[in-house]
């Protein structure tokens, strides 16, 4: 692939946009508004997307997905989040859980989760806890060797589709004394591991469908070989993941921006103010036309990042960083812009565009804040 070749999808990328847009418009979109007012999962979403192989569309062939790449993966995402963000961290979440696994687990492991993953069931992700966010490295979850298991105990916090996902990635420092940010390692938790529970939900801004909970490791034995990767590599695993995932919520705020865009084209050309279409006011236009020249560029560079990221480029770090930073940073204002060109209509709830402000809002938080992301550009840079 040339760097030209970059800047074109290929004709089955648009037919796989057109077959999830499709989908996204008749099967999630009717329920995106109920989904968010009363905080209840997008099952709907997550039945049509299990039927349609949207759900986890990164899982190789080899154990029984579809093995799309990267790009493919993030039109998916993007094509949902353009209806419902909240149905988008289906697959956005499972490619997190299960990527870790896809990165350095061992054969074994990949056979026994990443098949399961691919016919329906669901992976998450627990790295954060609520002293350690952005320093990751500060972590307390514990796991203490007790023959050839580990017993688990501890909490994580703000972690994505937590309860419904049927397995979990864990991280948990497994040697107290060795030196910090070398000292944690990896393992898969299964939802009916013993001692393993959730938290009550947090209430939330936005993404109200996808249910975010601590978990809590009670003691939780977990088997030597539900390790992925060796002793001591969790860490360096868990950042190599997000390298690739940023990629990911830099696509799912581009859908949700293109979503908002669509909707107030739509919207102007309708209205009528001091006897014309408010389409037809100068400021209005261009309004509109920073909007998508945002949404473009953001556009453009996730889809070069995931390029990167099908490559594993040693500038993916770079790249999905400033992909994740600048998508997420236009989709709010391109959202809040959104609700502006409504007037009061986009204030009220009868519209979704106040739902999409409220949903682009975590695109800019989770997965490392942008601040974090301008941190890790700069050492990039530096380095």
């Amino acid at each position: 692939m040339t760097d030209f070749d970059l800047f074109k999808t290929s004709e089955d990328h648009e037919a796989l946009r057109d077959a999830v847009r499709s989908l996204a418009e008749n099967k999630i979109a009717p329920h995106a508004a109920e989904v968010d007012a009363n905080s209840e999962f997008p099952q709907a979403a997550y039945e049509a997307l299990v039927a349609g192989d949207f759900h986890a569309p990164h899982v190789p062939e080899e154990y029984g997905g579809v093995g799309a790449d990267a790009l493919a993966t993030c039109i998916v995402i993007e094509e949902v989040a353009r209806v419902c963000a909240s149905s988008s961290l289906i697959p956005a979440v499972n490619k997190l859980g299960s990527y870790p696994l896809v990165l350095a687990g061992s054969e074994e492991l990949k056979q026994r989760y990443l098949r399961p993953l691919a016919r329906g069931a669901g992976f998450a992700y627990g790295l954060s806890e609520r002293e350690a966010g952005s320093d990751t490295a500060s972590m307390k979850t514990r796991a203490r060797r007790d023959g050839d298991d580990w017993v688990l105990s501890g909490h994580k916090a703000w972690i994505s589709n937590a309860g419904v996902a049927d397995y979990y990635t864990v991280l948990a420092v497994t040697d107290p004394d060795g030196r910090r940010g070398g000292n944690v390692s990896a393992f898969v938790v299964e939802k009916t591991d013993e001692g393993f529970s959730f938290g009550e939900k947090e209430k939330k801004l936005g993404i109200k469908g996808s249910p975010t909970r601590e978990l809590i490791f009670d003691d939780v034995r977990i088997p030597g070989d539900r390790m992925i990767g060796n002793p001591g590599e969790g860490l360096q695993i868990a950042l190599r993941t997000l390298d690739h995932t940023r990629v990911t919520i830099g696509a799912q705020a581009v859908g949700i921006a293109q979503g908002a865009l669509d909707l107030s084209v739509e919207y102007v050309k309708e209205r009528k103010q001091f006897g014309k279409r408010i389409a037809d006011f100068q400021g209005l236009q261009f309004m509109l036309a920073d909007m998508a020249m945002n949404l473009e560029v953001a556009r453009q560079m996730v889809y070069v990042a995931a390029a990167r990221s099908e490559r594993n480029d040693a500038d993916l770090s770079f790249f999905g960083a400033a992909a994740k930073c600048f998508a997420s940073d236009m989709a709010m204002r391109v959202t809040t812009d959104a609700v502006q060109l409504l007037g009061g209509y986009g204030y009220t709830s009868d519209f979704p565009l106040e739902r999409m402000m409220r949903d682009a809002k975590i695109t800019q938080i989770y997965e490392g804040t942008n601040q974090i992301q301008r941190v890790v550009m700069a050492r990039q840079l530096l380095a």
